[in-house]
């Protein structure tokens, strides 16, 4: 027999866009029941950034100072050339940056801001955590929506919010889209600040780039670890295979490097491999009283850092919405959707430019490239107001 729940509002996905709405939800004086398809809550990956468009959001729903505890405040961010060792360009993240903007720049470990979040989340009367529950379905039924899960559970809602992610069953509900692979493949880990080699910077957000790869580092959880991240574009690309991008062809890749990021690689966990997607922005994600959120609704590739950044600023305008327009739910979901969709295909599609301009192999383009980054001064802020400055709490 299968087992029929009502609940005023829920939300399919306990990530972190997940948790997070939750607790902007939660301050429009609603209730709420978060549905996470694995047995415990929890985060996998290593490190994250998180620009002031995102840490303004953390401090409205509560959760900066607790953030805050293990994050790292680097100094600057910075792109070096990984085959001259040579230093292309930088952005301050100081004293002028933060007056600019209001919030610092800080990254951290993913598992330690999704604590922070499910800790708020567990503190909070008006929240409930589901685990084992796979969303199959949902779908309008007049003044509610059903929600089908994979074991026969049913819910009744007043309104749904998809934050399930790349691979979002809520999201087929609007496109039967299908993530898009980039060919690139990244691996990645954090070790411990011993292993690191002492001309390391580790106030620094570093990015090492080449043609068709790069490396990222980072000091994250209080300076006690070093994130590390390489990519690289497989040319033994194979569609639905996992027969590329190997940890051989990594070493291909990396093997004519300067010192410093050979070194680097060679600190690389190998044992598994995180093919890059993202998916073509659509026009709406909005149907009754369902919606999207996160990578649900924008995946993107990471060549911003504004994955989580941008479910992050999807909370706090679906918040602001939800308490603009009351008890009318379906108004404030579409008003949302009409001002995040721009904002967030912008996003995707700089990213995948980005991602051009920091792997190009062509010999003029990196001239150029380089030229252009070189006429830039760290304090230069105009390229990043665009992203950094949008506040909607």
């Amino acid at each position: 027999m299968t087992k029929e729940i009502n609940v005023p509002f829920l939300i399919v996905g306990g990530g972190i866009g997940g948790l997070a709405t939750a607790l902007g939800v939660t301050q429009t004086g609603r209730s709420v029941h978060v549905l996470e398809q694995a047995p415990e809550f929890g985060e996998i990956g290593a490190g994250i950034q998180l620009a002031p468009n995102a840490t303004a959001v953390l401090d409205k729903l509560g959760v900066l100072d607790a953030i805050s505890e293990y994050a790292v405040f680097p100094k600057r961010l910075v792109l070096m050339d990984a085959f001259t060792g040579k230093e292309l360009s930088a952005l301050s993240l100081g004293e002028a940056f933060l007056e600019r903007y209001g919030y610092p720049y800080i990254v951290l470990h993913r598992s330690d801001l999704h604590k922070a979040l499910l800790d708020a989340c567990r503190a909070n009367d008006q929240i409930t955590l589901v685990n084992n529950q796979v969303v199959q379905s949902a779908e309008n039924v007049g003044e509610k929506v059903r929600v089908t899960c994979s074991d026969g559970t049913t819910y009744l809602s007043g309104a749904v919010i998809g934050a399930d992610g790349l691979w979002s069953n809520t999201r087929k509900l609007f496109s039967p889209d299908k993530p898009v692979c980039s060919q690139y493949v990244a691996y990645r880990g954090a070790i411990p600040m011993s292993e690191i080699t002492p001309s390391a910077d580790l106030d620094d957000v570093i990015m090492w780039i080449g043609p068709n790869l790069h490396l990222v580092q980072y000091p994250v959880r209080r300076k006690e670890l070093y994130n590390q991240v390489v990519v690289f574009k497989s040319f033994r690309y194979k569609e639905d295979s996992d027969d590329w991008g190997t940890p051989e062809e990594l070493d291909e890749h990396f093997g004519t490097c300067c010192e410093p990021v050979r070194h680097a690689v060679t600190f690389i966990q190998r044992q598994r491999r995180w093919p890059m997607y993202d998916r073509e922005p659509i026009g709406n994600w909005t149907a009754g009283r369902i919606t999207l959120l996160g990578d649900a609704a924008h995946p993107m590739l990471q060549y911003l850092a504004q994955g989580g950044c941008q479910a992050l600023e999807d909370v706090a305008c679906l918040t602001e919405s939800l308490r603009k327009y009351g008890n009318d739910t379906e108004k404030a979901f579409l008003a949302y959707q009409e001002e995040r969709i721009p904002r967030t295909a912008e996003v995707q599609r700089s990213a995948r430019l980005w991602g051009e301009f920091l792997h190009t192999g062509d010999a003029m383009a990196i001239l150029l490239r380089n030229r252009i980054l070189a006429g830039r001064s760290a304090d230069d802020f105009s390229v990043s107001d665009w992203l950094y400055g949008r506040r909607y709490m």
